[in-house]
């Protein structure tokens, strides 16, 4: 793994389609940070895409090309990578969200901190970062 290593979130993901801020971020340091994405957060994240658009009158199908585009920034890791932290990490998580535990394994299982909007990774015993701090942790 690189120096700086950051496991992102779906909610990241979607950001980076939906908002100009976390793409430029992921496009400013993607050289010298690894970006890694478990395989299930990227279809969580193309699912809801495709819901969230389509509710907003926008086209999906333009949704998920960005998304494409922006996984060319990122390490999508399969769920073999990761799937034997599946019980650790849903432990750490205890009865917050379970559907997060391949972000949690996923940084398990290659000492990286996590990017994410959601609070249910403080505490976890990880490093976690939120996009109004993430630069905090890029910069260093």
């Amino acid at each position: 793994m690189a120096g700086r290593t950051l496991v992102l979130d779906a909610n990241i993901l979607i950001r980076a389609v939906l908002g100009q801020r976390v793409r430029s971020i992921l496009e400013r340091f993607a050289e010298e940070v690894e970006f890694l994405v478990p395989g299930p957060a990227l279809e969580e994240a193309r699912h809801h895409l495709v819901t969230l658009v389509a509710k907003h009158g926008g086209d999906p199908d333009k949704a998920l090309v960005l998304l494409q585009a922006i996984s060319a920034f990122t390490e999508v890791l399969p769920l073999e990578a990761f799937a034997a932290l599946e019980s650790e990490a849903r432990r750490r998580l205890g009865d917050r969200d379970p559907n997060d535990w391949p972000i949690l394994a996923c940084a398990l299982a290659t000492g990286a901190a996590i990017w994410t909007e959601d609070t249910d990774f403080f505490g976890c015993g990880v490093a976690t970062w939120t996009s109004s701090r993430v630069e905090i942790f890029l910069g260093a």
